[in-house]
């Protein structure tokens, strides 16, 4: 009786663990949906709360900053509470925040274009508090955003075994470039009709919406489960060190950083350099934008099952690393030759668009494979506090980002943004760890 109940309980934790999954997938999409999303709406944020690029550039990355500032103190109090409370507590406080910007932190249409901050009255000196509210409230998002992805990432860890982890953290991954899609698909519009109080009213719901999910369906593995999910992670993992002290963790995570810097300038300034620089419409950035979110939600899956089989998530990332930098370093060249060559036809446009959708999926296919290469390395109960390294590396790299490329264009010009993306990429090789000899990687294989 005891074994029949037993075998029951591990078929049923066979069939939950995919709701599981859906629920880590919903919450990191309805969070990248805005710290994705509200990017896309960057020509709306500068003309509605008359922001230079310099300003803009500050207010995008304050998201960025605030997921990179508590993404470690999220892991480390995933790894001590538990997924379940750290994904509740933060997805019900993110949805708050932005339901609380949507109320306080929005401005109200005067004209065509030009808006008055509602907070206060007058439209002159009012200027200054909306940006310092905007880029405080997307601050606080950020803060609170950050426990969505250790705390989710552990959740599959714990319910996943070591051969298709690969597979479940990809899918998991893929919620970024879906909900990020998403959000480059509605937000522009929402904001354009709307105005910022559907925008942050619509993420709010998607939040809430996601709480509910996980409250009904995230719970801890059974006891069978777990243990053998904790017996099948990679024995070369140093389980007994913290992640915070393993070298290897650190250059995954610092490998992470430098890749996410040519994604980072396509998800926060593709909007802006097409619509300066090509002149494209509204419908040509959105377009743009959503293919990178698709195509790379499909890579990622892909990339996920493949280096499952492979064993090669480090030649994978290290791959990926070397095509961005090709990539980009073409983009920059051909905005050199574009530059100065008179008005840009709608073939050019189209081709520049496409070149750049191209560059920015493969900058963000890798996401899966590198975070599942994180987790592993550190061990299931130590997963929140190593995927929150990677997490800290990408969204400082968020932060930083969209400071630096208005510095670059006062400096230079766009083709000198593109071109740093290109070397970063070419950083990120130097980073990674360097692939494991194939015996090694059957060895481990066959002890897993």
């Amino acid at each position: 009786m005891q074994c029949e109940r037993g075998l029951n309980n591990a078929v049923r934790a066979m069939g939950h663990r995919w709701k599981v999954l859906g629920v880590g997938f919903a919450a990191n999409a309805s969070f990248a949906a805005a710290f994705s999303g509200i990017p896309a709406t960057a020509v709306y944020l500068r003309a509605d709360y008359h922001l230079a690029n310099s300003a803009l550039g500050l207010v995008l990355g304050m998201l960025g900053l605030g997921i990179a500032l508590s993404e470690v103190p999220w892991g480390l109090l995933t790894d001590r509470w538990g997924d379940r409370r750290v994904l509740l507590l933060g997805l019900a406080s993110t949805g708050a925040a932005l339901a609380a910007m949507a109320m306080f932190a929005v401005a109200r249409s005067a004209d065509a274009s030009s808006h008055a901050f509602a907070l206060v009255s007058g439209p002159v000196a009012d200027h200054a508090r909306s940006f310092v509210v905007l880029a405080g409230g997307l601050l606080v998002v950020g803060l609170l955003g950050g426990s969505v992805n250790g705390s989710s990432g552990r959740a599959v860890m714990a319910w996943f075994a070591e051969g298709e982890r690969g597979f479940a953290m990809s899918i998991r991954q893929t919620a970024v470039p879906a909900g990020g899609g998403l959000g480059a698909l509605v937000l522009p519009a929402l904001a354009s009709q709307g105005g910022f109080a559907a925008v942050f009213g619509l993420l709010a719901l998607l939040c809430g919406v996601t709480t509910a999910l996980t409250w009904y369906w995230l719970h801890e593995p059974p006891p069978s489960s777990a243990s053998a999910t904790e017996a099948a992670a990679m024995p070369g993992a140093r389980h007994a060190v913290s992640p915070l002290r393993d070298l290897s963790v650190w250059r995954v995570a610092l490998g992470i950083g430098m890749l996410c810097v040519p994604q980072a300038a396509v998800i926060t300034f593709t909007a802006v350099f097409l619509h300066d620089f090509v002149h494209a419409n509204l419908v040509m950035i959105s377009a743009t934008l959503v293919t990178v979110q698709a195509g790379a939600s499909v890579a990622r899956i892909s990339s996920g099952r493949w280096t499952d089989r492979r064993g090669n998530r480090r030649a994978y990332l290290r791959a990926c690393s070397l095509i961005t930098a090709l990539l980009f370093a073409v983009i920059a060249i051909v905005v050199i030759l574009m530059t100065g060559a008179g008005p840009h036809g709608q073939t050019q446009r189209v081709m520049l668009a496409g070149m750049l959708a191209m560059a920015g999926l493969c900058a963000s296919a890798w996401h899966g494979v590198a975070f599942t290469e994180l987790a592993t390395l550190a061990g299931t109960r130590r997963a929140g506090t190593s995927l929150a390294m990677g997490n800290t590396g990408a969204f400082m790299t968020l932060f930083v980002t969209p400071l630096a490329i208005p510095l670059l264009l006062s400096a230079g010009s766009w083709p000198a943004v593109w071109a740093a993306a290109s070397v970063c990429a070419l950083v990120a090789i130097l980073v990674f760890p360097r692939p494991l000899p194939r015996a090694t990687v059957r060895s481990t294989a066959a002890r897993v």
